[in-house]
């Protein structure tokens, strides 16, 4: 049975909690049916909020068109196997997610239930799709390159901070994706005569640690490796690094309006918003197969003035007529 489960968290260990369909509801032959894999925790989730405001506005109403079906890691990836297995066995029309690890766990637990991902990088590269034009199995949605964009994230961050010089750059080590971050970046690093230093911290009880590193290092700036997992805990990250006086740039503008003072790359909450069209497609009979993976192109450049003040900071005029969005 499928239930509406808005704003309950659904773990490992639990069925869904929540209130069953109305009983005036349509059957569920004529409601269709969504499942949802969260890496972190589903109440804390702004992407699985714009993901259901990208359906609203294409008409569809919970309940009475369609119906949810949540799993939730809690930041443990190690789960999103069991859960997807979970998700699987519940028949749903189509299933959504947001990381790349989620799509990973959909893709082995079933080859033929339609997977929508809203923010991935290098689906091709990662062998999760044939191609963008044509991806070739059940797994469609949006896709960004995230290797030029760490790149350009370090360019970026030198001509606001000219100082720096010896920059971390912070990873989640449970991304093997990641594992030859920041080697992707040697050819920027060595135009801008910065040295690059790998940390590892996927947890919030390995940041202080990590932080006494680069301390311990000399360490003058800090560039954070955007992760689900970091993401669930980047106030408590960018917390530590203002109080050890660190300049930082972080993906995206959730990171911004949290405290760095530098973020580049997609806003994923546009893109899980977007997303939905993706499942619209799916439920009106498309193929993933068939629908060509979005390449997304468009990254804001956004500063916080007040991390700024806070670490002493002049950002250099040049820099800030470039800026997309300020934060004061």
């Amino acid at each position: 049975m499928w239930f509406s489960v808005v704003g309950c968290i659904v773990t490992l260990t639990l069925g869904l909690l929540a209130a069953p369909l109305a009983a005036t509801a349509q059957s569920r032959e004529t409601i269709s049916r969504v499942g949802v894999l969260e890496p972190e925790s589903q109440q804390r989730s702004s992407c699985i909020a714009a993901f259901q405001q990208g359906l609203r506005d294409l008409g569809y109403v919970e309940g009475q068109h369609i119906a949810f079906a949540y799993r939730s890691a809690e930041g443990h990836p190690d789960r999103l196997a069991a859960l997807a297995a979970e998700l699987v066995q519940l028949a749903p029309d189509v299933l959504w997610l947001h990381s790349t690890p989620a799509a990973w766990a959909a893709k082995r637990a079933t080859t033929t239930v339609p997977i929508v991902i809203a923010v991935s990088t290098e689906l091709v590269e990662q062998g999760l799709v044939a191609s963008l034009a044509r991806p070739g199995g059940n797994l469609t949605g949006l896709d960004f390159r995230g290797a030029e964009l760490l790149g350009k994230q370090l360019e970026l961050f030198k001509e606001a901070v000219p100082t720096i010089a010896r920059v971390a750059v912070l990873v989640d080590p449970a991304r093997p994706d990641l594992a030859r971050v920041p080697s992707t970046m040697a050819r920027e690093a060595l135009a801008l005569g910065v040295q690059l230093q790998r940390v590892e911290a996927g947890s919030p009880d390995t940041f202080e640690a990590a932080f006494a590193a680069m301390v311990h290092d000399g360490v003058d700036a800090l560039l954070i490796v955007s992760s689900a997992h970091i993401g669930a805990h980047q106030q408590q990250l960018l917390a530590l690094a203002l109080r050890h006086r660190l300049p930082t740039m972080g993906y995206g503008r959730r990171f911004a309006e949290e405290g760095s003072l530098l973020a580049y790359g997609v806003d994923s909450r546009e893109l899980c918003q977007r997303s939905a069209v993706f499942v619209h497609k799916i439920l009106h009979g498309a193929k993933p197969a068939d629908l060509s993976i979005e390449r997304v192109n468009k990254f804001p450049l956004v500063v916080n003035l007040k991390t700024a003040a806070a670490l002493g900071v002049t950002l250099p005029p040049t820099f800030l007529a470039q800026v997309d969005e300020v934060i004061r």
